[in-house]
């Protein structure tokens, strides 16, 4: 086995190995006895950014602050809210710069429709660029008898040197 496989395995083990890990930064010590309720907090906080990270969600981050926001999650569904009081508490707390998700209004219609107008933008200018090319292409004047006679004699040349020699 080369070298090269070798260690392309041993690489595979380590990151199998690490996987989880970094599945999730949730601390032993924050997981609530209650199966249904740790399920829950566990799909909320999973749709709630870190605001240290940014790209994160805070069941996956490992920051303070993520960790602060997980016992908030976990708090409040021990005190008897339900998910959407608990949303409701986070955003009405930290802004809804907190949800990873956004919904979709008015104030974030700019967030939702910018990536589809910059896709058809982009679209639009690789059809112009296209189209620009083809007709250069297509009003490129042709060769004159000369131009193309100088062109099959600088060809011929060029084969005549690559063409390997036969020697005994």
């Amino acid at each position: 086995m080369s070298l090269l496989r070798r260690a392309l395995r041993v690489l595979l083990v380590a990151t199998l190995a690490l996987a989880p890990l970094a599945a999730s930064a949730v601390q032993p010590d924050e997981i609530l006895s209650d199966k249904a309720l740790e399920q829950r907090a566990r799909q909320l906080s999973a749709g709630l950014r870190c605001l240290v990270c940014q790209n994160q969600s805070i069941d996956d981050s490992n920051a303070p602050l993520a960790r602060d926001l997980r016992m908030v999650v976990r708090e409040r569904l021990v005190a008897g809210d339900d998910d959407a009081q608990v949303m409701n508490y986070v955003v009405a707390r930290y802004g809804e710069f907190v949800l990873l998700k956004p919904p979709f209004k008015t104030q974030t219609l700019l967030l939702w429709v910018s990536p589809f107008v910059l896709l058809a933008f982009g679209a639009g200018w690789l059809l112009l660029s296209a189209r620009r090319r083809t007709r250069a292409m297509q009003e490129a004047p042709a060769l004159t008898e000369e131009e193309r006679s100088a062109l099959e004699q600088a060809l011929a040349q060029a084969r005549a040197a690559d063409a390997p020699t036969k020697t005994r």
